[in-house]
């Protein structure tokens, strides 16, 4: 197992059943072929105003859900991402090397600054795709598990590798995506045109990991479908009864065409209470094992801390090569 798998979540808010199937889930088979980071990115989370106890809370919470979900970290590294300074230096690195116009075309800076007006957006929103692109490149990451719309940041991240190989010396692996054919995007339960997000102000567009069986009941049932009837999947013109088809397919292990042939004849009400006991199914006991985390936080404090031991020797070697390859220190 030589090859590496890098990825992480931010720490902002509560994590969400999107966050599960599109990263925690896909996560858990995955280091079991392969050595494994799991980040928690938190100067990214920064990149927007946080309040600082809560960030500490969430850190905390973010980890409980990696381990809660199946992460291993006997075979999986799991630590903080400012915990090793490592990623912020070659973030400078990679900004110095990352031009102007290839930020400015990065879609979810757009998105991000513009409910505030892009001139009030902080500049750290805006770089932050070069810390991105320093998190995977430090570890010498061949494969990152990502969903669609992380895609343009994980080429920007090919595209400086290459820069830097090309004017310093080879120094770091080129990496290559891991996407799921369903699930690797989650849209939101009331608007399926959207991604199911922390920051949705609407309760009822996602099912946090820490909802209680009955509201994860209450959300299903009040989720938009299509005019259309049949439970059948076609993202185009059915997108809200695809993206629970999803969801269901994801909690369950069944095919679209195994979900189509259970439903058969079957109305949207009958599916949404199926689609409703499986999500709790498979929730329940991760919600009670995050539980079980935090209520000791100390020992998610030791697994954190070795984590940040294991990475911290792998960044370190690193980051002596790159600062003899671009000629700093002495």
């Amino acid at each position: 197992m030589n090859d590496l798998v890098f990825s992480g979540v931010q720490p902002t808010n509560q994590l969400h059943l999107g966050n599960y199937i599109g990263a925690l889930k896909q996560w858990v088979p995955i280091q079991h072929d392969h050595r494994c980071l799991f980040c928690i990115v938190d100067l990214h989370a920064i990149t927007v105003p946080q309040e600082p106890r809560e960030l500490r809370q969430n850190i905390l919470d973010v980890a409980a859900a990696y381990l809660a979900s199946g992460i291993d970290p006997k075979r999986s590294t799991i630590f903080v991402q400012s915990e090793v300074p490592e990623h912020a230096e070659l973030g400078w690195i990679m900004g110095t090397l990352t031009k102007m116009g290839e930020l400015e075309r990065m879609t979810q800076f757009k998105d991000k600054s513009a409910k505030g007006g892009m001139g009030r957006a902080g500049a750290g929103l805006f770089t932050y795709p070069a810390l991105m692109a320093a998190d995977i490149l430090l570890y010498d990451t061949s494969a990152v598990p990502v969903g669609e719309d992380q895609m343009q940041h994980l080429e920007l991240a090919r595209v400086l590798a290459r820069r830097f190989n090309e004017r310093f010396g080879e120094t770091f692996q080129i990496p290559q995506a891991l996407i799921q054919k369903h699930g690797a995007r989650i849209m939101s339960l009331q608007d399926p045109s959207k991604k199911m997000s922390k920051s949705d102000p609407s309760d009822t567009s996602k099912i946090l990991l820490s909802d209680t069986a009955d509201i994860i009941r209450k959300k299903i049932m009040r989720a938009v479908t299509d005019t259309a009837g049949g439970v059948t999947y076609d993202a185009d013109k059915k997108p809200a009864v695809a993206n629970l088809m999803t969801i269901y397919h994801q909690v369950t292990g069944l095919t679209m065409k195994q979900i189509e042939t259970e439903f058969d004849g079957k109305g949207y009400g009958d599916f949404k209470k199926a689609l409703a006991e499986a999500v709790v199914a498979h929730l329940e006991p991760i919600t009670k094992r995050m539980q079980e985390f935090r209520s000791d936080p100390h020992e998610l404090l030791r697994i954190l801390d070795n984590g940040r031991e294991r990475a911290q020797l792998l960044a370190a070697e690193k980051m002596k090569l790159v600062r003899s390859r671009v000629g700093l220190g002495r």
